[in-house]
């Protein structure tokens, strides 16, 4: 089995993403599905790591806290998973060392959830071109609107 992405011919693109909270997750899908034409949704890390495995996704957008208490090593193994995938981290902390810890275990790109309709689509696209993205109210206290 190949770890490329999915990308047909015709341009099919996939996301997974992963939250607990159903609110949550169904503005970002919504938000996701204008850049992706399939988004899928799990709830839990098994169903994470499952996910990441059978589609091989373009870009896995997930909540640093998912895991709860072993985030970095989630990272690590979704990318080991599925290394062809783009990671893309949500995160409440703005502290610039959170966002870089978590770079460091693999993560392509870290956006604060309080800026995501703002960044979402811009880290995406900085990810798909291979590019790294910080929110760049890393390390601010608010997230202009």
């Amino acid at each position: 089995m190949t770890s490329t992405p999915i990308t047909e011919a015709s341009g099919t693109t996939c996301a997974l993403l992963a939250d607990r909270h159903t609110v949550s997750i169904e503005g970002i899908r919504d938000l996701l599905g204008t850049a992706f034409n399939s988004v899928y949704t799990v709830g839990d890390t098994h169903s994470l790591c499952e996910g990441a495995q059978r589609l091989r996704p373009n870009v896995i957008v997930f909540d640093i806290s998912f895991a709860r208490s072993n985030s970095l090593g989630l990272i690590r193994k979704i990318k080991g998973i599925s290394p062809g995938s783009k990671l893309i981290t949500l995160t409440i902390h703005d502290q610039e060392s959170a966002a870089q810890i978590s770079l460091s275990a693999g993560a392509d790109a870290i956006v604060l959830k309080r800026c995501i309709a703002r960044d979402l689509l811009e880290a995406v696209d900085a990810v798909q071109r291979d590019e790294g993205f910080i929110s760049a109210d890393i390390g601010v206290n608010s997230c202009p609107g």
